[in-house]
């Protein structure tokens, strides 16, 4: 399984792990919010959105040490009244949830850091509001090793 794929997965699981407020729906398959069950809020949407690379080291026969950033979108929603607390109470939650361990778990597989860059709020109608956060995660890895 690639870093990429790991991320990914461990991060859904992540999410799927916050209790306050209780995620009930964290997946990375697309969704059509507006057709999810009430039961369903608060949801979180994971997807890839940018992977950079650099080359760190060059070695001999194609081996080095490569260096890169994956970014991932991280989409919230809530349903109900009290929109505005709803949604900051989930920026708080999955701030806080990604911050018990930066490496998420794989520093052995080359995870460097992970950080919420930026939060946004999407506009909704209400009953439904919406963020936006970006996560980066950095890491590296040999390329060419077998």
């Amino acid at each position: 399984m690639s870093l990429r794929e790991q991320i990914t997965t461990t991060l859904v699981t992540r999410l799927s792990e916050i209790d306050d407020p209780l995620i009930a729906f964290a997946t990375r398959e697309p969704i059509d919010v507006e057709k999810l069950a009430i039961t369903q809020f608060p949801s979180v949407l994971v997807t890839f959105a940018v992977e950079t690379r650099e080359t760190v080291t060059m070695g001999t026969q194609g081996v080095g040490r490569r260096m890169g950033e994956l970014e991932f979108d991280l989409r919230g929603f809530v349903r109900g009244a009290e929109l505005d607390r709803k949604r900051n109470d989930l920026i708080e939650a999955i701030e806080e949830q990604l911050e018990l361990d930066r490496y998420l778990g794989l520093k052995d597989s080359g995870v460097l850091d992970s950080q919420i860059t930026e939060i946004e709020v999407i506009n909704r109608l209400a009953p439904l509001a919406e963020i936006r956060m970006r996560l980066v995660v950095r890491y590296n890895y040999m390329r060419g090793a077998t």
